[in-house]
């Protein structure tokens, strides 16, 4: 309590001082604010803006922790250290403490280069304009940790962690005011400006890429395969993990290669359920973006059957794969999750988010049919729809105003 009183007072004495900002987001971050209000009507609710933050962090934990266990297990399984389990959490090979502290000290750094530079950007920018720090970033610097190979440089992802908040968040006016995804923009910035590095059959399993320099002891790495099950497919291969065909049970719970944290859908679907229960993320935009990669899924099955388009084509591999293969491989339900939802960019109205949802399932599955050199569509679905979520808004409201117009008229005639 002295403490806590001693804090304040410093507060008080030094709230003329530029670096205020700086000092009050630990302040709030470590104590509850004690500005309240006292005039008008206010809604009283439990939430705010940290709360909420801390919430998809949480869904997101998780998938962190798996995400760390399946990294040094696909790092063990490619060296040829273990053999292919059958996809078990119960699995004694997957849950060992090794596995974990490979996973551990790769993405580790990940979590921490993302966060200290991206708050250090938002509190560069509150000194400056004089403004509180804004809590937005706390999710995006879980998010980026979560959506890029275990073996990015750490460099390069501080060089777009840089991009992704000052143009893809500050140059908007902050929290609240951009119109992409940050987390999105910085994975794009790296998929654009080093994509080597984001994309093939090295970049996905730790020890694969002959760049990397801590490789095990009479390793080589050109012999080891980091191939993502997307991948394969686009090259019209039937992917193969560690000698042994993958099963639906393998990439449901994530025992397969990919973003430190895509793999497992059902911890994803977890997370989900946990977000919709908080009411913090859109059942709606989830259900919606579901239905819109079955729907294009289903399209490009039909067509795949109907021979016109010969198994020579480079798009036949993903075209014919089940549709429902592409709900639980790749980053569908990751993006569909944690990041077409953001409350920011997505739409508003409850009839856009039927529409925004749906359009980026729908164009996920096609980006990935049509572009086998890209073969995950989800980030620039996603993209590209926040950018039209304003204008979905926008008519579905005019729409509104039209209904009702009608109804005026009726009544007055």
């Amino acid at each position: 309590m002295g403490l806590k009183s001693n804090l304040h007072n410093f507060k008080e004495k030094n709230k003329d001082k530029k670096w205020i900002p700086a000092f009050n987001a630990i302040h709030t971050f470590l104590y509850l604010p004690n500005e309240t209000t006292h005039n008008g009507t206010h809604i009283k609710a439990a939430d705010d803006l940290k709360r909420t933050m801390n919430t998809v962090i949480m869904a997101m934990v998780p998938c962190l922790l798996f995400g760390m266990f399946n990294a040094g297990y696909q790092h063990h399984l490619a060296l040829g250290d273990i053999q292919a389990v059958a996809g078990s959490f119960f699995s004694a090979e997957f849950w060992t403490l090794d596995n974990f502290l490979v996973g551990f000290w790769k993405i580790i750094p990940l979590v921490i280069v993302s966060y200290g530079v991206g708050l250090g950007i938002e509190f560069i920018f509150a000194i400056v304009k004089g403004h509180e720090v804004e809590e937005g970033y706390l999710v995006t610097g879980m998010l980026v940790p979560l959506i890029v190979p275990v073996d990015i440089p750490l460099w390069m992802l501080a060089v777009a962690v840089v991009f992704g908040v000052v143009i893809g968040k500050e140059v908007f006016g902050g929290t609240g005011m951009n119109i992409l995804n940050p987390a999105l923009t910085i994975r794009a910035f790296l998929f654009f400006a080093y994509p080597t590095w984001m994309s093939g059959d090295k970049v996905w399993v730790h020890g694969a890429d002959p760049r990397v320099q801590d490789l095990a002891a009479g390793a080589q790495p050109d012999a080891i395969s980091g191939e993502t099950i997307l991948g394969s497919l686009a090259q019209g291969n039937e992917f193969m993990l560690g000698g042994s065909e993958v099963s639906f049970m393998d990439m449901f719970l994530g025992f397969i290669p990919g973003s430190v944290g895509e793999t497992s859908t059902l911890l994803i679907l977890l997370g989900g359920l946990f977000l919709i229960f908080s009411k913090i993320g859109s059942w709606r935009i989830m259900l919606s973006s579901v239905i819109g990669a079955i729907v294009m899924g289903l399209i490009f099955n039909q067509v795949a059957a109907s021979g016109w388009i010969t198994e020579s084509s480079n798009f036949y591999g993903l075209m014919s794969a089940p549709f429902w293969e592409h709900l639980i491989i790749g980053g569908f339900a990751f993006g569909t999750v944690f990041m077409a939802t953001d409350p920011v960019t997505a739409s508003q109205t409850t009839k856009g988010k039927w529409i925004y949802g749906f359009l980026v399932g729908f164009i996920s599955i096609m980006i990935r049919v049509f572009n086998p050199a890209y073969p995950e569509g989800v980030m620039l679905a996603i993209l590209l729809m926040n950018v039209f979520a304003p204008t979905i808004d926008h008519y579905v409201v005019q729409g509104n105003v039209k209904k009702r117009m009608k109804r005026v008229k009726v009544k007055t005639a």
